[in-house]
């Protein structure tokens, strides 16, 4: 068990910490173990998932995850993300920080950035287009859970040989509760996989708040380990 810095525990109250990474990358996972251990710390915390995490939110993400994306234009995939998003942060997020908690979440603008950005959208743009749709709402840190996408392949069961392979399979399935079943965009080739690790990786690069990457090893006691090493060297 981590023992926690009174100093570190104050710096973290208020704040929005976003996981996110390649597919496979444990940021569920990691969400999750960090969560327990503020709220053992006596913090007030919140989960969000993105796309998701309200009723309308869930709506859009069954829309975009839950068929074919082949046709979508990736600016029509880019709003939808950005619909439901502006959902979380007016209903979960704007008025868990107004009450001083801790908001955690799993995936965000960052994940629109490197997934719509695989898919031929500008980056700058989408990172524009999230000014409108969430403010000033933006993660206090990111941490990205970095990892080979074979590797992260295997951890979900898929092979990387078998990506893009399963498109009209599973085009109109409702796959938002069965996140070990491939969605839309899971189901795209190894080549556009590959491309979204590249942006998780340039994001410190471009994106407006503080980015951190992280490797997402095989041990998560270790991942975790470095997951505090990440918020200690962090400048709240």
């Amino acid at each position: 068990m981590e023992t926690l810095d009174p100093n570190l525990l104050t710096r973290l109250t208020g704040k929005f910490i976003v996981f996110d990474g390649p597919d496979g990358c444990g940021k569920s996972t990691q969400r999750a173990l960090l969560g327990e251990a503020l709220r053992d710390a006596g913090l007030v915390v919140t989960y969000g998932k993105d796309p998701g995490g309200t009723e309308i939110g869930d709506r859009i993400r069954h829309e975009v995850l839950g068929h074919d994306l082949s046709k979508m234009d990736p600016r029509c995939e880019t709003f939808l993300f950005m619909a439901s998003r502006a959902q979380l942060v007016g209903e979960v997020i704007e008025p868990a920080l107004r009450r001083n908690e801790v908001v955690l979440c799993d995936r965000f603008v960052s994940a629109t950035c490197a997934y719509q950005g695989a898919a031929g959208y500008d980056i700058s743009r989408i990172i524009e287009l999230a000014g409108y749709a969430i403010g000033d709402t933006w993660p206090d840190l990111t941490i990205v859970l970095d990892i080979d996408v074979a590797k992260g392949f295997a951890r979900t069961g898929r092979k990387s040989h078998h990506a893009g392979k399963n498109r009209k399979k599973h085009a109109g399935q409702q796959t938002l509760f069965v996140d070990a079943q491939p969605d839309a965009m899971e189901a795209r080739p190894i080549t556009f996989h590959r491309r979204v690790r590249e942006n998780f990786l340039k994001l410190p690069e471009v994106y407006p708040r503080p980015v951190r990457t992280s490797p997402a090893g095989e041990d998560p006691e270790r991942v975790r380990a470095d997951v505090w090493e990440v918020l200690r060297s962090v400048d709240f």
